[in-house]
């Protein structure tokens, strides 16, 4: 007898329906067909033993399953109750009547418990596009496919739950969530707090501007000058999230299986700081399977690289296209993948091998060719993509000690959103760019004018300063967002004068 169910396979952040037919027939085997991976080849062992632990079994007989498309690779031990629930549909040993209208996925412990699943977002929409009822998965992934509108969503924890659902018409249980609700829920601010600084009242203002223009940032410093500190509160002044980004968001994180059981979206701001041991593809994405890397992980957020020289060049090297095109391209034989990547790039380093170059109050250690060989593993194409370059210094005692308090992060958040508001109403005619750091060559020319004595400071400052030709475009829209945080429509020379400023790996002495 044969019989279909329907199941799911997910490609970048896109999920395909997978039919699952199978055939029973006179005979002994069991035989999978249609490109099935390891994991699925192993599920019948697992789904033998879920069936025998609860009262049912595979039959002696001749079992065909064919995985359509065939042509298409299909991985993950998340078909086995696809698998389960249509073979037992095929020998007759449960009602086949509303199987069509639903995609079932779930792992099979052996006693029958249902194990949690990636991609469940991303299925879910598949499933509403393609006109299914509803979705049948296990409990822990049931929040976030809910997300979805108009499908309906019913979570099961074992095997018997989903048995008796389709044969005796047990009702499973529907998870149903409001998700605007369930958005201003989750929406609560990371506990790095701005008003926990000590001193450094110049970073933390350069940080304000970073997050109001969405600009890439580097942070240059000995160790101890509180880099890292600085860079984990970024986030929490960072405007928040809209319900379209918390979406897009989830979707990635949830193809790697990331999204919590009980919060189902994700409405933070992603804050990703992989190690200087990774590797490109852990950063980037892909493999032999594709995956979302740590760049796509921080889409919509913030991806901290510390100590930026000691990771590999050739690792670094690949962040220049994501940058610039704000999503990553995987291609193989047979498809091609993409996943968006649109995040801050917040970097730090010491400005010397031995760490105290710029530190007043320790000698410097390093030769100028040790100097040299450390900061060029940081390419110039690579520093182009960064807005702002900042060195940052120790703390003095004096304001180590202090008890009083600096301004919290939910001040600073107002002065960035409000900044923000203005450019979304600025580029609300572009599809491509939302805020200053993306803007093009012409939009500066169009929304950066200078009059004449901010370009004759601007001249003077680049010949002065030494400041490289690549500078000239990066200070204009930084300059472009200190105006806009101040509220004031046209850039002028105090302005242009703070944004030269935080160009310091610009300046003749850095990077030669």
């Amino acid at each position: 007898m044969l019989k279909k169910v329907f199941g799911s396979a997910v490609f970048g952040v896109e999920a395909t329906t997978i039919t699952v037919e199978v055939n029973t027939d006179k005979g002994v085997g069991y035989h999978l067909v249609g490109l099935p991976d390891n994991a699925i080849k192993e599920s019948n062992f697992r789904i033998a033993a879920a069936l025998q632990n609860n009262g049912y079994r595979i039959p002696g007989k001749k079992i065909i399953i064919n995985m359509s498309p065939a042509d298409l690779r299909k991985e993950g031990s998340a078909y086995d109750l696809t698998l389960a629930i249509g073979i037992l549909a095929s020998t007759g040993q449960i009602s086949s009547e509303n199987l069509d209208r639903y995609i079932i996925m779930g792992e099979l412990s052996l006693d029958g418990t249902l194990q949690p699943i990636k991609g469940a977002l991303p299925i879910a929409i598949k499933a509403k596009q393609e006109g299914f009822k509803g979705f049948i998965l296990p409990s822990q992934n049931a929040k976030e496919a809910a997300i979805v509108d108009g499908l309906e969503v019913y979570s099961a924890n074992n095997i018997m739950e989903v048995i008796q659902f389709f044969h005796n018409n047990i009702p499973l249980y529907q998870e149903i969530i409001d998700v605007k609700e369930e958005f201003e829920k989750n929406l609560n601010y990371p506990e790095h707090d701005f008003s926990d600084v000590k001193g450094q009242e110049g970073i933390k203002r350069c940080m304000e501007i970073a997050a109001a223009g969405g600009h890439n940032i580097i942070l240059i410093g000995p160790p101890g000058a509180g880099k890292t500190m600085l860079a984990k509160r970024l986030p929490s002044i960072l405007p928040p999230m809209t319900l379209h980004e918390a979406l897009e968001t989830t979707k990635i994180h949830s193809v790697v299986g990331r999204v919590q059981a009980h919060t189902g979206l994700m409405a933070q701001r992603p804050f990703r700081s992989p190690h200087h041991t990774i590797s490109d593809v852990a950063l980037v994405g892909g493999g032999a399977f594709p995956q979302p890397g740590e760049i796509s992980l921080s889409h919509n957020g913030v991806l901290f690289l510390d100590e930026l020289p000691e990771f590999k060049r050739g690792v670094l090297e690949v962040l220049r296209q994501p940058l610039e095109d704000r999503e990553v391209t995987i291609s193989r034989a047979k498809f091609t993948v993409t996943y968006p990547s649109s995040f801050m790039l917040v970097a730090s380093m010491n400005p010397s091998p031995g760490g105290y170059f710029n530190d007043p109050n320790a000698p410097v250690t390093s030769s100028p060719a040790e100097m040299q060989r450390y900061l060029s593993k940081i390419s110039g194409p690579l520093l182009d993509r960064i807005d702002i370059h900042i060195e940052v210094t120790p703390v003095p005692f004096e304001k180590l000690s202090e008890d009083r308090k600096g301004e919290t992060s939910v001040e600073i958040r107002k002065r960035v959103t409000k900044a923000r508001e203005i450019q979304t109403a600025r580029f609300n005619d572009s599809d491509a760019v939302h805020y200053n750091a993306q803007m093009n060559t012409k939009q500066i020319r169009k929304y950066c004018v200078l009059d004449e004595d901010s370009k004759q400071l601007l001249k003077t400052a680049m010949e002065r300063l030494n400041l490289s030709a690549r500078a000239y475009d990066r200070i204009l829209k930084v300059a472009r967002t200190i105006a806009d945080l101040e509220g004031v429509e046209d850039v002028n020379g105090s302005h242009i004068s703070e944004a030269i400023q935080y160009r310091s790996l610009d300046r003749d002495g850095w990077l030669g």
